[in-house]
C-alpha cells in the first residue's frame, strides 16, 4: 500500500504503550491505525465478528476474510488520499470512533454451555471468575487452557472458569473440548456474548472478575509473563 502512493508515504510502526499519538486517543491496546494523526482503526474495527456475520462487531472482521482485508485496504487508501489532499476536514469525518472502554463488571449476558445451561452472574456469584477467549486454530489458546485446568483443580469450587470460543466451528470445539477434558465451562461465543466482553480482537484473551462481579484484569495475547501475573491476580482474590 505505501508502494501505491510512490514515495510520499511511510510506515511507521510504534509500541502503543509509548505512542503519544496512542495516549492521545485513549488507545490502550494493539492494533490501533493513524493516518497522519487521523485515528484510522481501532481494537474494536477488527474483532472477531463483522458485516456479513452479525450485526455487531469489527467493521474488518472477520480478519481472515478476504472481504474484510479489501474493506480495510479500500478505506485506507481513502483515507490517505484524504490526508495527502490536505482535506483534513473530510479526514477526520471518515476517522475510527473512539475505541470502546474496557468493561467494569460482568455483562448482562447468559451464555449456554456446551450441555445446554445457562451461566449467568448469579449462577458464578461470590467466586472470582476466570473468562477466557479462545480459538480451536490459536496453538497458544492451548496453554492457556491447561493452565486454567490446573488452576480449577487447585482451587475446585473456589473459582470459576469459563472458556469461550470464538471463530471456531461447533464441532472442533466440541471435538477439542473432548480431548482435553478440563473442569470447566465451555461455550461457543456467539457475536453477542464475545461483544459483552469488550472490544477483543485478539485470543487468548483472559479476563477476571472478582466475587462480586467486578473486573479486575484483562490480559491479550499469551506473553511469557501471562501465567504468574494472572496467578498474582487470582491468589489476591483467593484470599
Amino acid at each position: 500500500m505505501v508502494q501505491e502512493f510512490g514515495g510520499k508515504v511511510r510506515f511507521v510502526s510504534e509500541n502503543y504503550g509509548d505512542s503519544k499519538l496512542a495516549k492521545r486517543f485513549g488507545v490502550t491496546r494493539y492494533p490501533a491505525i493513524f493516518v497522519d494523526d487521523v485515528l484510522a482503526a481501532t481494537p474494536d474495527d477488527f474483532g472477531f465478528y463483522g458485516k456479513g456475520a452479525a450485526e455487531v462487531g469489527g467493521r474488518y472482521a472477520p480478519l481472515k476474510s478476504a472481504a474484510a482485508h479489501e474493506r480495510f485496504r479500500a478505506d485506507l487508501s481513502r483515507m490517505i488520499r484524504l490526508v495527502l489532499e490536505g482535506d483534513k476536514d473530510a479526514a477526520h469525518a471518515a476517522a475510527a470512533p473512539a475505541p470502546a472502554a474496557a468493561i467494569a463488571e460482568w455483562p448482562a449476558v447468559t451464555i449456554t454451555d456446551l450441555d445446554g445451561r445457562s451461566v449467568d452472574r448469579s449462577t458464578l456469584a461470590g467466586r472470582p471468575v476466570a473468562v477466557e477467549l479462545w480459538a480451536t486454530w490459536c496453538p497458544p489458546c492451548r496453554g492457556t487452557l491447561a493452565w486454567l485446568g490446573d488452576l480449577k483443580k487447585l482451587h475446585g469450587d473456589r473459582l470459576a472458569v469459563v472458556a469461550i470460543s470464538v471463530q471456531s466451528e461447533e464441532p472442533d470445539v466440541r471435538k477439542l473440548v473432548s480431548e482435553l477434558k478440563l473442569p470447566f465451562v465451555f461455550a461457543i461465543g456467539t457475536p453477542e456474548v464475545v461483544r459483552a466482553f469488550g472490544d477483543v480482537s485478539a485470543v487468548p484473551t483472559l479476563l477476571l472478575f472478582d466475587g462480586e462481579g467486578h473486573a479486575v484484569a484483562t490480559y491479550y495475547g499469551a506473553p511469557p509473563t501471562l501465567h504468574t501475573e494472572a496467578e498474582t491476580a487470582l491468589a489476591s482474590l483467593l484470599k
